[in-house]
């Protein structure tokens, strides 16, 4: 392991959880990770079996965990999201990018460690699947404190803007990232715009 101080970025915070099946990388943001052993270095995550990242990563069992610094930008959340689905390309366009050497891309921008693991053993959760895993190699990439999901809210998620004028539509606004849809009603199949999130993480605003 290149440097074993990137074990404790685990402590909390965001991760952007990568990994490759074949031909196919794709990646989600995840708020769930901690050390359980050190000999081995073996760590826990849990991942919403909503997402295809979760499909990818029970066939292909090797991934890459990246530590979201508080230098990210709100770009890294947009692109991966807290939900992965199966026809978004989240690393079409996207140069801040390197593949490791479990052959996973992961993103270089806006986070401050990486570890590449292997997963041994997946429980269902019902909801969510608890993958244990051995880790194999990692690196600190940066000081910046890692953030966590109240900074996220507080810091980095853009605030709901008002909508220009008056208006006798009501307005609801996307919990991820903040943006504000206007209407008479919010339709249950509405994707955000922005985030790709369903309606269902939009609330009313008052």
């Amino acid at each position: 392991m290149k440097n074993k101080k990137a074990m404790y970025a685990l402590s909390y915070g965001l991760f952007v959880l990568t990994t490759r099946d074949g031909e196919k990388d794709n990646g989600c943001i995840i708020n769930t990770g901690m050390q359980v052993t050190t000999t081995p270095n073996r760590i826990l995550f849990a991942v919403n079996k909503d997402n295809y990242t979760h499909d990818l990563l029970m066939n292909s069992k090797r991934f890459t965990l990246s530590v979201i610094s508080e230098e990210a930008e709100f770009a890294l959340f947009q692109r991966f999201g807290f939900q992965s689905g199966r026809t978004a390309d989240k690393f079409a366009g996207y140069a801040d990018t390197v593949r490791g050497e479990n052959e996973v891309l992961r993103p270089t921008r806006g986070v401050n460690a990486y570890i590449n693991g292997w997963v041994v053993s997946a429980t269902d959760l019902g909801t969510h699947t608890l993958f244990v895993a051995d880790v194999v190699d990692g690196d600190v990439l940066s000081d910046a404190p890692s953030a966590t999901y109240a900074y996220y809210q507080a810091h980095i998620k853009p605030r709901p803007q008002p909508a220009a004028g008056q208006s006798d539509k009501k307005r609801w606004v996307c919990k991820v990232c903040g943006y504000v849809y206007e209407g008479d009603s919010l339709p249950e199949d509405y994707i955000c715009p922005i985030c790709k999130h369903p309606a269902s993480d939009f609330e009313e605003l008052k």
